[in-house]
């Protein structure tokens, strides 16, 4: 969510800083701007609509520069409104409203402190145009500013609490830019005579291809042709100069080609087998090693495993937990994000924590992953897609997926190579606790290498889905129900269903129906079944029965040799074959499909859902 572009450069750069938003569009937002120091004063656009009407709006008005940056929102304070959309300007004390200013800022992030600091502005006199924490440390900036830009944002970045991404300019000192990060990620984009900043370096792909990724409480000074690195020394409590690498990164963009597909999250459901066996490619046998150098020692010292996620990623460690317990023989425990670092937990120094993220820079599970190691548990792994991110850099050991650039906000092929991953953790922790024998080892590795012809076989019954998406697409409400190992699947189906459809959907143990949520069950509640033939098979049969007695509608994703026929009231859809631990992978893709064909029927927009961002940045 939110994305922030810069640039200093002795070309016009307006033309990248809105190609450099349109990367970042699939992020999700609200409204987005531009603004640039032209013909010695602030220029900006803004708008509510998406980024290609801010372009005309750019190019109607002829913003042009060689200074700029430019954003995009996700509401957090305020309303979407232009008049809360970023860059926001600061005219000084007792300006007038229509007074444009000197400084000029984006934000990325949330400052705790902002109404004390927004009381202490309004009695300097300062005027606010926003609802916005934002427009707080813009005018903070502007009381600060004594002719040095830099000097300016490092005497006031000690007084923000919260987190933030932030690069800011004055009118008073054209091409220059100050950026720094807390808590939220940004980049240094390093060219040939101009530097840039970006949030993501896919908003720079095609601009440069050397990138510095800012550690915390980093602050960059971009000039034509050089920049300066800095941080605060607790000790000493200034600024000093640091040295961060330059790394070659060859970003892959978000413009990438829909092809025969109507929405991104369609051909990225498609791409599953191919992401899958990206994600294994080489893998030829266990070890520990595969989580990276020194694995083994960690591996030899732990006892239990804790999960750290959220969303999507929360359901791939509940999904985890099934095999870790079953096949590694380890005590696992999975946590919310979001929730962990609030609570008082007991903290075991043998524990091994395991982060999930699709982009590595979530925010809630960064702030528990530092939490659990401020409390002595160093042993500590992600499993992420991004091998630039902040979570790879922050973890002792990872193991980076395959998937390629997701686009829909709707996690897909970056779940289910999340769970690919989790299943070789899996593995691995079972092989170095001595619960895994070479025969087994082997019959697993041949159950991976068949998964993406299996999951290939399960996307050709797209058609049956599509038939039952046109009946789910007039219900408000629907029920999803698994039993073990596929309860987590049904969690992750129902997640779907409600994120891009807007259907109120629930997903419960099957087992629990008679605790509650059988009193929700009519004709009009679709209630959707996970029926692999595994050891459950048989209680889940007696629960669908209770749907059924009560005049409810099963649709059911039977493994082929289930024997659960269609008849009235049960609709059957059966998947090709039982797939043993893995069978989860194979589950959720119909499910996926359910969700995107009912969301198609309903005519809602599938890769940006309302309300919603791809990457959530902030708490």
């Amino acid at each position: 969510m939110c994305g922030i572009v810069g640039a200093v450069s002795a070309r016009n750069i307006t033309p990248i800083l809105i190609e450099g938003l349109k990367r970042l569009e699939y992020r999700g937002y609200d409204s987005c701007g531009v603004a640039v120091h032209q013909d010695g004063a602030l220029r900006r656009a803004r708008s509510t609509s998406r980024v290609a009407e801010l372009q005309a709006q750019a190019d109607q008005d002829g913003i042009s520069s060689g200074t700029g940056i430019a954003h995009t929102r996700w509401a957090t304070h305020g309303v979407p409104a232009v008049h809360n959309a970023h860059p926001h300007f600061s005219a000084g004390p007792h300006a007038a409203a229509e007074a444009v200013g000197r400084i000029a800022l984006v934000h990325n992030g949330i400052i705790e402190n902002h109404d004390e600091l927004r009381a202490e502005l309004k009695e300097r006199g300062y005027h606010f145009a926003s609802q916005t924490d934002t427009e707080v440390i813009a005018h903070l900036v502007d009381h600060a500013y004594q002719g040095d830009l830099l000097e300016a944002v490092q005497a006031v970045l000690p007084r923000l609490k919260g987190a933030y991404a932030v690069a800011v300019f004055c009118r008073d000192e054209p091409h220059r830019v100050v950026a720094a990060r807390e808590g939220s990620p940004l980049v240094l984009g390093v060219g040939e005579k101009e530097n840039f900043v970006a949030s993501d370096a896919m908003a720079l792909a095609g601009v440069t291809d050397q990138i510095v990724y800012l550690e915390e409480g980093d602050v960059v000074d971009l000039q034509l042709g050089r920049y300066w690195l800095s941080q605060l020394d607790t000790a000493s409590g200034r600024f000093k100069a640091v040295e961060r690498e330059v790394k070659t990164v060859h970003a892959h963009s978000g413009a990438a080609e829909l092809g025969p597909y109507r929405h991104y999250m369609q051909k990225e459901i498609f791409e599953q087998p191919t992401a899958i066996a990206n994600t294994l490619e080489a893998i030829t046998s266990i070890s520990p090693e595969l989580f990276g150098d020194g694995a083994y020692r960690h591996f030899k010292e732990i006892d239990k495993v804790l999960i750290l996620a959220c969303g999507t990623s929360y359901y791939s460690g509940s999904a985890a937990k099934y095999w870790l317990e079953s096949i590694a023989k380890i005590p696992t425990s999975v946590e919310i994000a979001s929730e962990y670092r609030y609570r008082d937990s007991v903290p075991d120094p043998k524990t091994l924590v395991v982060t999930i993220s699709q982009s590595g820079e979530t925010a809630d599970t960064l702030a528990a992953l530092k939490h659990a190691r401020a409390q002595g548990m160093t042993h500590t792994l992600t499993i992420c897609n991004v091998s630039t991110s902040a979570m790879v850099r922050e973890c002792e050991m990872a193991y980076i997926t395959r998937a390629g650039a997701e686009i829909g906000v709707a996690s897909t092929k970056a779940f289910t190579t999340q769970l690919v991953g989790l299943f070789l953790l899996t593995l691995a922790l079972a092989q170095t606790r001595g619960q895994l024998t070479d025969e087994q080892e082997a019959e697993h590795l041949k159950d991976l290498r068949h998964l993406p012809v299996a999951v290939q076989a399960v996307l050709a019954l797209e058609p049956q889905v599509i038939a039952w998406s046109e009946e789910f697409a007039r219900k408000e409400n629907a029920l999803f129900l698994g039993r073990g190992l596929h309860y987590p699947i049904a969690l992750e189906g129902a997640l779907k269903l409600k994120e891009i459809s807007y259907i109120h959907a629930e997903a419960y143990p099957a087992g629990e129906l008679k605790h509650g949520p059988l009193a929700l069950v009519t004709s009009e509640m679709p209630v959707v079944t996970i029926a692999p033939n595994d050891a459950l098979l048989e209680k889940l049969k007696s629960n669908m029965q209770e749907v059924r007695a009560r005049g409810g509608q099963l649709y059911c994703f039977a493994d082929g040799d289930s024997h659960i026929a269609s008849e009235p009231g049960l609709h059957v859809i059966r998947m090709p074959e039982h797939y043993g631990a893995l069978s989860p992978i194979l589950h959720v893709i119909p499910l996926q499909l359910l969700a995107y064909h009912t969301a198609c029927a309903r005519g809602t927009d599938v890769d940006k859902p309302r309300n919603l961002a791809k990457s959530v940045t902030v708490e």
